[in-house]
């Protein structure tokens, strides 16, 4: 993925943790602590942070937003699926989420003409 992609995910992350989904310090905290460690290309810190806030607060938009972008970074095109579907229908007027979860369907399916190995995972 490009930088400037994937910096603007990192940023879109960002004002979606600011926004959305915050309950108590807990949550804020492991919001940015995932949003540190996807900066750091720790897809499974990230992962692991985010549903920690998920077990706290079930419909997190960012937290599920988020874990779909971490679970996309490590091939895991089932669950990041499954996680944009949950962040799109908990905010269907999202722009972030209605952009990650357009760019993952056309990479996917990309992936799906070029015959990607990792695919159905």
């Amino acid at each position: 993925m490009k930088k400037d992609t994937l910096r603007f995910f990192l940023a879109a992350a960002l004002a979606t943790a600011a926004f959305f989904g915050c309950r108590g310090s807990l949550v804020k905290n492991q919001l940015r602590a995932g949003i540190w460690a996807s900066e750091k290309d720790l897809w499974e810190e990230a992962a692991f942070r985010w549903k920690k806030v998920l077990s706290r607060d079930p419909d997190s938009v960012a937290a599920h937003n988020n874990l779909a972008i971490a679970c996309e970074k490590r091939g895991l095109w089932d669950e990041a699926e499954k996680e944009y579907e949950l962040a799109a229908t908990l905010d269907p007027q999202n722009t972030h989420v209605k952009f990650n979860y357009a760019r993952f369907k056309e990479n996917r399916e990309a992936l799906k003409k070029s015959g990607g190995a990792n695919e159905g995972k």
